[in-house]
């Protein structure tokens, strides 16, 4: 059957693809050909339905296009500078190069057009996800019968690699429970991965999966144009989410080597795209050239994305619509000034997971975009959203006992430019999410982790549930802020400097009960990350310590008067954001002609850069009692003096309590 005209346009258009994406990875000795190359049918066919627009890559109702395997980025490059991105000829030719604009894996906020960070294999299919449930919460909230301002589509270009990946398993279980009907996955079904044919390692029914997870199935030759449009023209009235199984051919166009693993991550070489392009009628020796008319065609997504825009602002000044655009105006801008935060000043004592619950319910009720959940702890986070209802329609979001995926879920959330989410567990299981908090920190995104049960506090769960060197490990990840309040008090101010910065944030929270301080504080320094709370004349020892062990060093620093140390105690609510603060400020807080103590209920080695010796975990916990756990391993009154007088050189005894110095 002959080739219509339209998809011999169709074909020309992909193989300038396919031999763009060969030439930067051959130019850049580096790189990956065979997905970008498998996937060409299915981008042009998929570019005649996105609606986007290329001069205002954030218009809010475009479509939302998320590539899971970041390895292709060659693909997305590619697309981005035929559609008229602000992405040159001149930034294709440096792939992979240092500074520029199209680095080997895509990055969000560098550039343009780029919908996510994706990398690790699976992470992009948990961000269409999150795409798609920001929107469907955004809808809900200024969509009306009779007009739909929120109503794009979310897609996602995945493979075999993605779909191995368990987040993928979490996301789209959620997704099709949730029926997300916006949501399209393109399956790219090459049946290759690295080390050979997928049959290795993998032989399930994808086509079975989904339908068991309450999902469209669409099966098609992904080569086949006229397969490729009718399957994206079942997909805009679906009722739940879709996934399109397309049987592909990885390197395909590449001579000699179609349909090899060796196509994946690897130059084809300079006779493979030569012979390959003259093969299609293309110029062997000319590259990255891209024919006049193909540039036309894709750089009509220029015009039509404006016209998309125009046609949605319009839409927007249609009457009576005033209720829902002051919906809409307070999601794109919320006044955090008009937050009233709860006052605990006047507590005894509480667990500092009871005070951030409050503290997110005071947030939530004045911030109409404020929402989250929890991994199926909200009754231990203490994360329920008090009488504000449940997703889609509601803030309280039922993750499910899915960690990993509702952090990259909640990334993609955070993004969407409407909601600002927080997701929740025990503070030992972020291990299952430290992928998504990664590109979280990577990616500059504000997105609140809030971790629960920070210690060995957890006390009889024992060592499986109690958090010894995690502080550490998010510690050291760049532009990413730990925040261990000591008291409910702290919480709040922690809130209020979390909420104005643009980064994720760890809140790392007591199950057990603690003090509320009455020292006299300056709270504007909990912004500084860390600050004096007793302060003596003629110090001679420091101690540093957040969380719960900041009320142990105060009690320590009244009972070591007597034996001759004269302790400062500075509280350290963000170990991070004091290692940001200039020379001045750490010299007044941890003064130089002081020994400095560190005191930690964890591994807590990066309190090294200050101090002269760290009391914390070197070794795993035990199951019992909090308190006794505490006791064992020294982190009480007495423990803290006994390795206080070791640093100092001073002779430990027992004070009473009519010696010390309150």
């Amino acid at each position: 059957m002959a080739m219509t005209e339209q998809n011999a346009m169709r074909k020309k258009m992909a193989n300038t693809i396919r031999f763009l994406a060969a030439d930067m990875v051959q130019k850049a000795n580096s790189g990956h050909p065979g997905a970008p190359m498998g996937l060409a049918d299915i981008a042009v066919v998929l570019s005649e339905h996105l609606k986007h627009n290329p001069k205002n890559p954030k218009w809010l109702n475009r479509d939302r296009l998320v590539f899971s395997g970041g390895h292709a980025s060659a693909l997305i490059y590619s697309l981005l500078h035929l559609w008229g991105y602000d992405v040159s000829l001149e930034d294709l030719k440096s792939f992979r190069q240092l500074d520029s604009k199209t680095p080997g894996h895509p990055e969000y906020g560098h550039t343009p057009g780029v919908e996510m960070t994706t990398g690790p294999l699976g992470q992009g299919i948990a961000n269409a996800v999150g795409f798609a449930m920001a929107s469907a919460y955004t809808a809900n909230q200024v969509n009306s019968e009779t007009c739909e301002l929120i109503d794009h589509k979310v897609y996602c270009l995945c493979g075999d690699g993605d779909l191995q990946e368990g987040i993928s398993y979490e996301a789209c279980a959620l997704a099709g429970h949730l029926g997300l009907k916006n949501l399209v996955v393109i399956y790219d079904s090459n049946e290759i991965t690295i080390e050979g044919d997928t049959s290795l390692a993998w032989s399930e029914d994808v086509a079975k999966r989904f339908e068991a997870q309450n999902w469209n199935v669409i099966k098609i030759n992904g080569h086949c144009y006229d397969d490729i449009e009718n399957a994206l023209n079942a997909v805009k009235n679906a009722t739940k989410p879709t996934i399109i199984i397309a049987n592909t051919i990885i390197g395909r166009g590449a001579e000699g080597l179609e349909g090899s693993h060796e196509t994946h991550g690897a130059p084809l070489g300079e006779v493979c795209i030569e012979e390959s392009k003259e093969k299609e009628g293309f110029s062997p020796n000319e590259k990255f050239y891209i024919p006049e008319d193909v540039l036309v065609r894709f750089r009509c997504a220029i015009e039509q994305g404006e016209l998309y825009e125009k046609e949605w602002i319009h839409r927007q000044k249609e009457a009576p619509l005033i209720e829902q655009n002051e919906a809409l105006e307070r999601l794109l801008n919320p006044d955090f000034e008009s937050i009233e935060f709860p006052d605990f000043s006047n507590e005894k004592e509480m667990a500092t997971r009871d005070s951030n619950g409050k503290i997110l319910n005071a947030i939530a009720k004045a911030i109409p975009g404020f929402l989250g959940g929890s991994a199926d702890l909200a009754p231990s986070n203490k994360t329920e959203l008090k009488n504000m209802g449940d997703f889609p329609k509601g803030k309280n979001i039922h993750f499910g006992i899915r960690e990993h995926s509702m952090a990259a879920i909640t990334n993609a959330m955070a993004l969407y430019g409407t909601v600002i989410p927080f997701n929740a567990t025990f503070f030992v299981f972020s291990d299952y999410l430290k992928p998504s908090a990664r590109i979280a920190a990577l990616t500059h995104i504000q997105n609140f982790f809030v971790w629960t049960h920070d210690s060995i506090g957890v006390g009889e769960d024992g060592p499986t549930h109690e958090p010894i060197e995690h502080l550490s490990q998010f510690r050291a990840l760049p532009n990413f802020y730990v925040w261990r309040p000591a008291d409910a008090t702290e919480n709040v101010e922690a809130w209020k400097s979390a909420l104005g910065m643009k980064a994720p944030h760890g809140f790392v929270l007591s199950r057990q009960k603690l003090k509320t301080l009455k020292p006299e504080r300056d709270f504007g320094e909990v912004s500084k990350g860390a600050y004096i709370v007793k302060q003596r004349k003629d110090a001679n020892l420091t101690l540093m310590a957040s969380g719960s062990e900041l009320m142990p060093c105060l009690q320590a620093a009244c009972f070591l008067v007597p034996l001759g140390i004269r302790a400062n105690v500075v509280s350290v609510p963000c170990l991070d954001l004091f290692n940001e603060q200039d020379a001045a400020y750490k010299a007044q807080v941890v003064d130089a002609n002081t020994k400095v103590l560190a005191v930690e209920a964890a591994t807590a080695t990066e309190y090294y850069r200050y101090a002269d010796d760290v009391l914390g975990m070197e070794s795993f916990g035990a199951s019992a009692p909090a308190e006794l756990l505490f006791e064992r391993f020294g982190f009480t009154k007495e423990g803290i003096m006994k390795r206080a007088c070791k640093l100092m050189g001073v002779e430990y005894r027992e004070v009473d309590a009519g010696e010390c110095e309150l």
